[in-house]
């Protein structure tokens, strides 16, 4: 494709290990995914608590993470919420935000992305404040690609209720503000898409004076609801003419970092295949790439229930037996379900609100 594809990290709940991460942008790279963007919700720093600096421990494995995504090809980049910056734009502001882009240019980012996502932006002149920030971000930041999320990311009404009404004609405020070189996010219809159309896409390009660069959010499973279900089914509402109405594809992943690999790798195939893509043998593909035949089989077999059913639709006695049924094996992938049975990869309300 046309428009690089990648990986944004930014789902709520237990992020991903070290080696977690560099395992999935290793197992990803060889298949055509070209950039890594570090933006988990969990990492405090990043947001809710950014004026702080990270502890140096975590600034050495952002950076060894960084270093191992340039040795595969891949680039590197790191997600910055400055949460409710845009409410006090004030001297101290302008330079806690200074010193935290020289924070992260020190790990070398080859991509920065400002996000105002997940904060409150009921302001009629909130396109003109972020506008602010972002062009002080790309003074501070030369040479690094720079990417932006704005706060109503979507035409989804859920941010309206949720994050205060948007103010009129805010996404056409931003483009006019932010020049063309600098890429703006955007999930599609809704938070979580179910699927793009190129004159969807060409009416928000119209927007915003640029093409959009798409966040989305699928195969994430991060929310109190989709954390019971595996999102393991291959892509679809995706079609590759989309290619020629975007900047790029970032991919949100699922919590599970192995079998993410399976959904991720068959949007690289409807991309390839086109019209003759398959999403239900794309599926199949895939697995057999990253679990093996035996692995790749049971999931088959038991998509309906980890995928449709999910874990609250489960009695106990259906649990264990599913339990037992990957308890035997070693591969990382039927660990993961094992642990997602066990509760490790739930998500409550009180993470979207704090992390």
């Amino acid at each position: 494709m046309t428009a690089p594809l990648g990986v944004v990290e930014g789902f709520f709940g237990r992020p991903y290990s070290w080696e977690e991460r560099q395992g999935l942008m290793r197992a990803l790279a060889p298949f055509g995914y070209e950039f890594y963007l570090y933006a988990p919700k969990a990492d405090a720093y990043l947001r809710r608590r950014w004026r702080e600096p990270h502890p140096p421990e975590d600034m050495q494995a952002l950076a060894a993470f960084g270093s191992a995504c340039r040795k595969a090809g891949v680039k590197f980049g790191v997600g910055l919420t400055p949460f409710e910056l845009h409410f006090t734009l004030d001297a101290a502001g302008r330079s806690a935000l200074k010193t935290k882009l020289d924070h992260l240019a020190g790990v070398g980012c080859d991509w920065i992305a400002i996000l105002f996502d997940d904060m409150r932006g009921d302001l009629p002149d909130l396109a003109q404040r972020q506008a602010e920030i972002v062009h002080m971000a790309r003074e501070r930041i030369s040479g690094s690609r720079l990417l932006v999320c704005p706060s109503y990311y979507t035409n989804d009404p859920v941010l309206d209720r949720v994050f205060g009404r948007r103010p009129q004609r805010y996404l056409e405020n931003l483009g006019e503000a932010l020049p063309p070189p600098i890429d703006i996010l955007w999930t599609g219809e809704e938070v979580c898409s179910r699927e793009y159309s190129p004159s969807s896409l060409d009416a928000v390009a119209s927007a915003i004076q640029r093409k959009p660069f798409l966040w989305d959010n699928y195969p994430v499973n991060d929310g109190p609801r989709m954390s019971n279900h595996l999102h393991l089914r291959g892509f679809t509402g995706r079609p590759a003419a989309i290619r020629d109405h975007i900047a790029g594809h970032a991919v949100n992943p699922a919590s599970q970092a192995t079998l993410t690999r399976i959904p991720m790798l068959t949007l690289v195939a409807a991309y390839a295949k086109g019209e003759s893509y398959a999403y239900g043998a794309a599926f199949w593909d895939a697995a057999k790439v990253v679990c093996g035949d035996t692995l790749a089989a049971m999931l088959r077999d038991d998509l309906l229930t980890l995928v449709d059913e999910g874990l609250d639709r489960l009695s106990s006695r259906r649990k264990t037996r599913l339990r037992s049924r990957y308890a035997d094996s070693t591969h990382p992938a039927a660990k993961e379900i094992v642990a997602w049975i066990d509760g490790v990869y739930a998500v409550t309300g009180e993470a979207l609100q704090t992390q």
